[in-house]
């Protein structure tokens, strides 16, 4: 595949019923991380180490515009902290696929002090699943 900019991309997040919310008109910028434990199995005749890599996790940070409209951003996070419902994440982009379940642990709203309201979610693998893009 060629070398792309990052525009154009769709991010879905379920809302608390199940239904996939696409948010992307409300969201300004965001990063995810796929990182694994690194486990040290060195031995003493070695100078140098060695590792294996073992679990994966994902981290999913958002921040974007508040948006009061129905199905959009604020409908999507507003009852985060009143329940734990696993959140399904889509990020869309040049045709690949990433979908993660997550537990969506943080949702902040804040007036800035040029009078915009902003908010930040992030988020953390629930499930068992390895993330993995697809096409």
């Amino acid at each position: 595949m060629a070398k792309e900019s990052g525009l154009g991309m769709a991010v879905a997040v379920d809302d608390v019923g199940g239904n996939a919310r696409t948010i992307s008109n409300d969201i300004t910028n965001l990063n995810w991380e796929v990182p694994s434990e690194v486990v040290d199995i060195t031995g003493i005749n070695r100078s140098g180490y060695e590792r294996l890599l073992t679990l994966v996790d994902f981290t999913i940070a958002l921040n974007g515009i508040t948006n009061f409209a129905t199905n959009m951003s604020h409908a999507v996070f507003k009852d985060i902290g009143v329940t734990s419902v696993i959140r399904t994440v889509t990020i869309t982009h040049s045709g690949q696929i990433l979908e993660t379940e997550d537990f969506i642990n943080e949702y902040v709203v804040q007036r800035t002090a040029n009078g915009a309201r902003t908010w930040s979610a992030t988020g953390i693998l629930a499930e068992t699943v390895v993330p993995a893009w697809t096409t």
